[in-house]
């Protein structure tokens, strides 16, 4: 069962980023306050969940949130001031784009930067634990997947409609085979290291 709050004074806000580990593509983020109290049956960490419930229950999570944001960063900048800074900065980008600013904000993971004077909370596996985190979750995933799935359509080689720009099998085959693209994350290892002796 996710906890509704982490504390009861202040507004809260559940943040967190969906694309962290891939090969292509921006890394998306989102920020959610829900209402006091807010459940659903299905949410969860948007990770264990089926692509069709993410779909579903962010229709729920757009029309029931007090207000929710979603922000992405692309791979150019990712790959000028790392992937870790740039998951932090799509979290402020979204959390900026709030209708109402919050006076707490929940962080799935274990790191952040302060977000100016607002107090806020890591939670590892917190899209697990708290449900504003796994609001946030499944709209960051569904936005980035959804995103993916149309650059897709010019890059159909890649596999990026199925594996969304993680480092599958398909997806470094094809890196092997056509070369990367502009979406493509530079400063990623985008191959494994050869070990085979070409003979």
């Amino acid at each position: 069962m996710l906890l509704s709050h982490y504390q009861e004074l202040l507004t809260e806000a559940g943040c967190d980023e969906a694309g962290r580990g891939c090969l292509a593509g921006p890394v998306f983020a989102a920020a959610v306050i829900l209402p006091a109290g807010f459940r659903h049956p299905m949410l969860n960490d948007s990770k264990q969940m089926k692509a069709a419930d993410r779909d579903k229950l962010r229709g729920i999570i757009e029309t029931e949130a007090v207000c929710y944001a979603v922000a992405s960063v692309d791979n150019v900048e990712i790959d000028k001031i790392n992937i870790l800074k740039a998951s932090f900065k799509a979290m402020h980008l979204a959390l900026e784009k709030l209708q109402q600013q919050p006076g707490f904000i929940l962080v799935d993971g274990n790191r952040f930067y302060a977000y100016g004077s607002t107090p806020h909370a890591c939670i590892v596996q917190g899209d697990g634990k708290y449900a504003s985190i796994a609001a946030a979750s499944v709209l960051a995933k569904t936005y980035r997947d959804e995103y993916m799935q149309q650059l897709h359509a010019t890059y159909p080689h890649f596999g990026w409609d199925v594996n969304k720009g993680y480092p599958t099998k398909l997806h470094r085959e094809a890196i092997r085979a056509f070369g990367d693209t502009p979406y493509h994350r530079k400063s990623f290892r985008l191959l494994p290291e050869q070990l085979e002796l070409d003979l």
